[in-house]
This record gives C-alpha cells, structure tokens and sequence, in this order.
C-alpha cells in the first residue's frame, strides 16, 4: 500500500496538467519530465576510532516535474508540481550515513523507499511572478540542496521580478524544509536550532553585459541575520580566451534570542576561472573572520567557492584557498565528454581544543553524457575524492560515488 501511495504521488504532478485546460497558455506553455537518478556512494573513514568503517549505500531515484504556463490576461495564474521518490538498492544500519536514504530514527535501518510531493501556486502580473507552496530557491542566502539522489525544498513564498531592466529582484518567506534524505516537512532552522521563518530579500543588477552586482538580505528569525554582496566580472581576452572574477561576501551575526548559540562571521570568497579553448583553470580563496562558523539554512547549501564534493571549508576563522582544471574533451573531438580536478587547502580553523585545525580535499571528476541515439542526454559521472584534516579535526577518508543519470521530457 506503501508502494501505491508513493507511486500516486508521482503521477499527481503529470496529472495536475490535465486539468489545465482552463486557459490555451496554461497547456501551450507547460512542461512536465522525469529525472532518473541511479546512485552508489562508498565511503572509506581512514582514520583511528572512526565511529564506522565505511558508508556504502546504493539507490534509484525519480524526481518528476510540471510546470504549467499562465492563464491569459493581465494576471496570470498558473501551478507547479513536484514529485521525488527514492528507493533502496543496497544499505544497511551499519553502512548508512551517506545522504542518499532517509532512516529509521528509533533502529537505523534505512528505509526501502521514501517520497515527497509538493506544489506551487504562482501568479504573474507584468515582469513579475509570485509563488506559494514548494519552491527552490537559488539564491546567495539560500540555496536548496541537490547532491544527492533527490533535491531539497523549501516551503513559503517568493516575489521575483524584472520590472527594471537589467534587475532581478526576489523577496520571500520560508516557513518550512525538507531535507534531500528526508520525507517530513520541518521547521526552518540551522543547526538543531530551529525558527518560525526565513525572510530574504535582495537583487542582482546588471552594471554592464561583463559586470552583475548583487546584493541580498536574510534572517532566520531568532537565530541569524546575514548580508551578501557579490561582484562577477567576465573580461574578454580575445582569441577563446576569457578571464571570470566571482567575488563574494557574507557578513552574519545573531538575530534575537540565541538559540544556536553566539554567531559571528564574515566570509570573503571568491573565485578567478581562465578560460581557453577546451581548458578552464581556476584559482579560488576563502578568508573566514569572527567567532563562529558560517551559517546556512538546515536543507540548502553555503554560497561558496569552496563547497566542494565533500567539504564546506566554513569554519570558525578557517582560511582555504583552492586550485582547480576542467577540460572539455570536445576539442579533441569527443564531445560529451568532460574532466575536472581540484585540491581545496584549509588552515586555521578553530577546533574544541583550541588548536587551530588542518584540512585538505582532493576531487576529480569524470563524465560522459551521450549526444545521440534513443538515449540521448543520458550521463555517466564517477566523482572520486580524498578528504584529510589534522590538528585538532579528526576526518580522515576515500570516497567513490557513481552517478547515472537521464532526464526524460514528457512534454
């Protein structure tokens, strides 16, 4: 029955488009696909008296979406729907803890399968658009998490809009989260903390084509506030050549009562990417100032340069730079086929001790998505990563993960 119910729940998301014939746009306009997502983790903890030895897990996952158009006229309505629904391949209550299965809180037996369902209403008027239900939000002061077998959400509302050109602007409210490995609805939080809502507000602003300025506002009521400015700046350089310059900066501290505890951090990162040809080579940094770690909602992920395969590089007064290289096969006449390498070196970080703790990653990444045939758009990805850390943090592992990948589009 279990089964069934889970099943309905994905087809409730295509069916929301057959009853969209009210208006001729609502149809015309709409999309509806089906993302497969098989998924294998294996992870090796290398160092002494590690609480397991490794965490090994297997699942398929299916992330069904529909997104309707707008009815005609001066405001618009329309709906989106997603459904998302994970299944045990392989796991076990020794071997779980790799994000890709919910589990049983009370025996810690991963669950053969798990499922959420969510839906947005959403209303236009002119260049802007409201919506309320499940959304995803990617901005620098949140962003939903999508590294797993299926993605997080988040639920409230968001105004985004083009009123102004050149300007993109977003405001909202988030109530509630749904982690990638979780099928209940909780309270927005951070940490074990937890909050009656997340408001943000802020834009980005499109000085000229090569430099976009952003600026967004957010607070965890009770918990934090936080500031972001960005700068991205795309210089050409003639001849394939082209240099990009990523410059962000958080600036969070306590918002109310203190219920996670002090918070105070700035957060400088940026990153510089040349590109050339087939070839991209990257040099990133990260400076960490204040008392606590970077905060970032329970669900969602740091507006980073440094969070990386496995590691955030975010902690208390942690400085971490990071060298990096992806290369395009498709020069050599194999499109589809990519590579990236990267080695991301933290110092500093405050530890319980008191020290001042190490920590170095090291990823590679090699994918292959095929450009033709009847599975077309179908991807391969093998992420292999070491992950090393010393005085005073005691993380230590090899980790594989292989990722098969293929979006159908059903409209």
């Amino acid at each position: 029955m279990h089964n069934v119910r889970i099943a309905s729940s994905l087809l409730a998301a295509f069916g929301l488009g057959a009853a969209a014939n009210a208006g001729a746009a609502f149809v015309e306009d709409s999309k509806a696909s089906l993302e497969m997502r098989n998924f294998y983790l294996n992870r090796d903890f290398r160092q002494s008296n590690a609480p397991q030895a490794k965490a090994e897990e297997w699942a398929q996952g299916f992330t069904a979406r529909f997104e309707s158009g707008f009815s005609e006229g001066p405001v618009g309505l329309g709906l989106d729907a997603i459904g998302e629904l994970g299944i045990r391949l392989d796991s076990s209550a020794a071997r779980r803890n790799t994000g890709l299965l919910a589990f049983d809180p009370a025996t810690g037996e991963p669950v053969d399968e798990y499922s959420e369902l969510g839906v947005a209403a959403k209303l236009r008027v002119s260049k802007s658009v409201l919506k309320v239900g499940t959304l995803q939000p990617t901005l620098p002061v949140v962003t939903y998490n999508d590294t797993r077998l299926l993605s997080s959400t988040f639920q409230g509302g968001q105004l985004s809009s083009k009123e102004i050109d050149g300007l993109t602007f977003n405001a909202g409210r988030l109530t509630k989260a749904n982690l990638r490995d979780s099928s209940s609805r909780d309270d927005i939080g951070y940490g074990a903390a937890r909050s009656d809502a997340f408001d943000f507000a802020g834009g980005s602003y499109a000085i000229t084509p090569q430099l976009t300025a952003s600026y967004y506002y957010g607070k965890l009521d009770n918990i934090y506030r936080q500031h972001f400015v960005g700068l991205v700046h795309t210089l050409p350089l003639g001849e394939g050549r082209s240099l990009r310059s990523d410059l962000r900066y958080f600036d969070s501290g306590n918002d109310g009562q203190q219920r996670a505890g002090r918070i105070d951090n700035r957060n400088l990162n940026g990153m510089f990417t040349l590109t050339q040809g087939s070839h991209k080579f990257g040099l990133g940094f990260q400076r960490m100032s204040g008392d606590s770690a970077f905060p970032f909602l329970n669900g969602g992920d740091p507006y980073s340069v440094n969070l990386v395969t496995y590691n955030t590089f975010t902690r208390a007064d942690e400085d971490a730079w990071q060298l990096r290289y992806d290369y395009d096969f498709a020069g050599l006449g194999i499109p589809g086929l990519s590579f990236m390498t990267r080695y991301v070196d933290g110092r500093n970080a405050a530890t319980a001790s008191g020290s001042r703790g190490e920590e170095w990653e090291r990823d590679t990444d090699l994918a292959y998505v095929l450009q033709s045939g009847p599975l077309k758009g179908l991807s391969l990805r093998w992420r292999n990563l070491t992950f090393r850390s010393g005085n005073g943090l005691t993380t230590d592992l090899d980790e594989n993960r292989l990722i098969l990948g293929y979006t159908l589009a059903l409209w």
